[in-house]
């Protein structure tokens, strides 16, 4: 990173979600949902499952290992997150924070929309490699169960096709 005293554009409104990998997805879901009292909002083709608590779509997302391997530990045994995201206040503040990680010599490893939420954000790692997302406008959840279905799922490759092709 350069320009220590840069000010950012980048206000966080909430700690969103966080992502981690699981050896057994259905083994981690029921005890999200059974003892944590969770919701499952959905599952994507690759087996994830989104779980949520509140409003936001998802508040928890379970990753299965490849093969149902444990999940990778770090050099001091220690199990590892997939990924932490904070929520933005607008899209405005998303194409700023991405502009100003750029402008730190920072490199993105993600920007768009996936499916689960229909989100848009952008990803970049912190000094010690853990991935952050920032995001804006997750789906709300009204009804436990009740999730946008896959079909209306809108995949954006960056940012501005996810503002050109907006979900309804």
């Amino acid at each position: 990173m350069t320009a220590q005293n840069a000010k950012t554009p980048i206000k966080v409104r909430k700690l969103g979600h966080v992502v981690y990998e699981v050896s057994d997805v259905e083994r981690s879901t029921e005890f999200w949902t059974r003892i944590m009292g969770f919701h499952v909002s959905d599952r994507n083709e690759g087996g994830m499952v989104f779980l949520h608590c509140a409003g936001d779509h998802h508040t928890i997302a379970l990753v299965p290992t490849p093969d149902g391997k444990k999940p990778a530990k770090h050099q001091d045994g220690l199990l590892q997150i997939h990924h932490w995201a904070m929520e933005v206040d607008s899209m405005e503040t998303l194409f700023a924070a991405r502009e100003f990680v750029r402008s730190q010599g920072m490199e993105l490893t993600y920007e768009g929309r996936r499916g689960p939420g229909s989100n848009p954000g952008i990803e970049f790692r912190d000094p010690d490699g853990y991935t952050i997302e920032l995001y804006y406008g997750m789906d709300q959840m009204t009804e436990p169960g009740k999730s946008r279905p896959a079909e209306q799922w809108k995949r954006a490759e960056s940012l501005e096709e996810a503002c050109t092709n907006p979900v309804d």
